[in-house]
């Protein structure tokens, strides 16, 4: 077989169908560490470093599993074509070789259904470089989008493909994590950019500023779209309620654990603010389906690898966050499960909100890595590695 390129949205359907084959990362181990691929199911993940294979070529081949098919992931596409040439001069027959390179796998987008209705869809897109998701709500010929990325075409595409414009874009919050796309995708379509004031009014951004308890609705009807100011996470996190049976949470409630107040350095204030909002959370009605902003990992995803669970259950599941009862006890959770933020939040922030311009590389760059926006695990997670 010859060598060949694939994409990242067949990368993720391999993992999905639980194909067998060896995941060969040949980046530094540095940026292995900070990011790589992960799947909903365990699958063999390999960093054998690209200079490994220019400078000991048999060592490096000889960690390569033979008899294997062989997917090779790198920064940008010529590292791996390279180590897939080496491979196939050494016998391999099954070799393929990312195209584009892991910002491929950084920028995917895999839509899923939440719920279709009688007069709208709701679509879920998961963003596994980035352990995030993003919302789409289609009634009729209208689409509004919540929290989406900056991966343009691919909310653009999926709009076209189903017949409709983008109406509305809306910001749970201004994001610390990843670059935001509603700005970009306003200027694209003309579709009207909703944000919270709280976050955005220190912006540069020509954003509509967004109303507590508002109701948004589609041209002809529809369902409702209330909005819920929750802040905490940052001072304008915004929760929107759609048609009473579901939440997209933003950063505020997760499947596992709540939204992290201590960002952006006023941890004990936000914290404040972030322990009332979760006050407001336990009085909504508990059958709402909590749609996140962000997951910790695919085990919170259900059977149709969906990131979705009802408000019950996600109260039970961290009820020793909803169960703290005080105030000051609430603070000292917080600073148990403090840690550094990554140093590419402060740029990604003031791109965000349109205080600063980066280069095209470089705004690849700042976009790629997991979330670290959930409030606990943290201290959890320290303990099990001093064990």
């Amino acid at each position: 077989m010859a060598l060949f390129t694939y994409e990242a949205k067949e990368l993720f359907q391999w993992l999905t169908d639980r194909t067998e084959m060896v995941v060969v990362d040949v980046r530094n181990d540095k940026d292995f560490g900070r990011f790589h691929v992960e799947g909903p199911f365990p699958f063999s993940l390999l960093n054998v470093s690209y200079y490994d294979f220019m400078e000991m070529e048999e060592e490096a081949v000889a960690q390569v599993p033979r008899n294997c098919s062989i997917r090779i992931v790198c920064a940008k596409e010529g590292s791996a074509r390279y180590v897939a040439e080496i491979l196939e001069r050494h016998g391999f027959k099954d070799v393929g070789y990312l195209a584009g390179g892991i910002k491929t796998w950084g920028n995917l987008l895999v839509p899923k259904s939440v719920a279709t209705g009688k007069d709208y869809e709701l679509f879920q897109f998961i963003r596994p470089g980035k352990a995030s998701c993003s919302y789409g709500l289609i009634c009729g010929k209208e689409m509004m989008l919540f929290d989406p990325s900056r991966n343009l075409d691919f909310y653009l595409d999926f709009a076209a493909a189903k017949g409709c414009m983008v109406l509305k874009t809306f910001e749970t919050h201004l994001q610390a994590d990843y670059i935001a796309g509603s700005r970009d995708i306003a200027q694209r379509t003309g579709a009207t950019f909703y944000a919270n004031d709280g976050d955005f009014k220190t912006s540069k951004n020509p954003y509509t500023p967004l109303t507590d308890g508002a109701l948004h609705t589609f041209s002809l009807g529809g369902p409702t779209v209330r909005v819920l100011f929750t802040p905490g996470h940052t001072p304008g996190s915004t929760s929107y309620i759609i048609d009473e049976r579901f939440i997209i949470s933003g950063d505020m409630i997760f499947i596992n654990s709540v939204g992290r107040p201590d960002l952006g350095g006023q941890a004990e204030e936000w914290a404040e603010m972030l322990y009332d909002s979760i006050q407001i959370v336990k009085q909504l009605d508990h059958r709402l389906l909590v749609l996140p902003g962000h997951y910790i990992d695919w085990e919170e995803a259900n059977k149709d690898l969906v990131f979705a669970l009802r408000l019950d259950e996600v109260l039970e599941r961290n009820k020793h966050i909803y169960g703290i009862d005080n105030l000051a006890a609430f603070i000292d959770f917080i600073k148990a499960n403090m840690r550094p933020q990554p140093e590419e939040y402060a740029v990604i922030r003031l791109v965000n909100a349109n205080l600063r311009q980066e280069e095209e590389d470089r705004r690849e760059e700042l976009d790629l890595g997991k979330n670290e926006c959930a409030a606990s695990a943290y201290a959890k997670n320290q303990e099990a590695q001093r064990a």
